[in-house]
C-alpha cells in the first residue's frame, strides 16, 4: 500500500472543495481515512508547501486564505481572461433587485423579509428565494416578535463569491454615499 502523502490528501481536499475549507474540516476527513491522527501543525505545514508550490508562475492558481478556510483561486493576471467567462454566464447574474436585496442583508443582518421590504419599499419575495437558491443567504433563526418571522443572514458562500474574511471588510456606508445623495439642502 502506498504511503499516506498528507500534503497531497490536503490539496486534494481543497480543490475538490467548491467553498473554502477550514483547517477542521481537513483534519476530520484527514483522520477519518487515515491510521494516524493529524493535528493543525501538520496541516499548516502541508498548506505552507502547497502555498509555495502555487506560488511559481508554472501556476495560474494560488491558494487563498479566505473566510477562515483556504481555497484555490485564479492569480490576479488571469482574472481579466475568467471575468469574460462569467460575463458569458448571466444565469449566475444577479438582479438588481437581488443585489439591492443582498445589500440590505449584508449591513443590517440578521433581518426579516418584513425589515428588508420596509427598507425597499417592495416586495422582496422572489429576490430573498432566489438568493436562498443560490446560497449567498441562509435562515438564521427565528426573531423574538409576534409572528417569529425568519431571520436571513449572509452565508459563507456570500463571504467567499465577494473575497471577505470577515463582515467587516464590507464598505461602510459613509465610504460610499455621495453627496447628490442626500436630501434638502446643504447648510454651511
Amino acid at each position: 500500500m502506498p504511503k499516506f502523502d498528507v500534503t497531497r490528501h490536503v490539496e486534494a481536499l481543497i480543490f475538490s472543495s467548491v467553498q473554502s475549507i477550514t483547517v477542521q474540516e481537513i483534519i476530520l476527513a484527514l483522520n477519518a481515512t487515515s491510521d494516524l491522527e493529524y493535528h493543525e501543525t501538520h496541516v499548516f505545514a502541508s498548506l505552507d508547501l502547497i502555498k509555495e508550490k502555487y506560488s511559481h508562475d508554472d501556476f495560474a492558481i494560488e491558494l487563498v486564505n479566505l473566510n477562515s478556510g483556504y481555497q484555490f483561486l485564479t492569480k490576479k493576471e488571469y482574472h481579466a481572461t475568467v471575468n469574460q467567462l462569467q460575463l458569458h454566464r448571466s444565469k449566475k447574474k444577479l438582479s438588481q433587485a437581488a443585489m439591492e436585496t443582498l445589500a440590505i442583508i449584508a449591513y443590517r443582518q440578521p433581518i426579516t423579509k418584513l425589515e428588508i421590504e420596509q427598507i425597499r419599499g417592495v416586495n422582496s419575495d422572489y429576490s430573498v428565494q432566489r438568493l436562498l437558491e443560490k446560497e449567498l443567504i441562509s435562515i438564521d433563526g427565528k426573531a423574538e416578535t409576534p409572528g417569529r418571522p425568519i431571520l436571513y443572514s449572509t452565508s459563507s458562500l456570500f463571504m467567499d463569491y465577494f473575497g471577505l474574511n470577515h463582515l467587516n471588510q464590507l464598505p461602510q456606508l459613509k465610504d460610499i454615499s455621495r453627496e447628490e445623495n442626500t436630501v434638502g439642502e446643504n447648510v454651511e
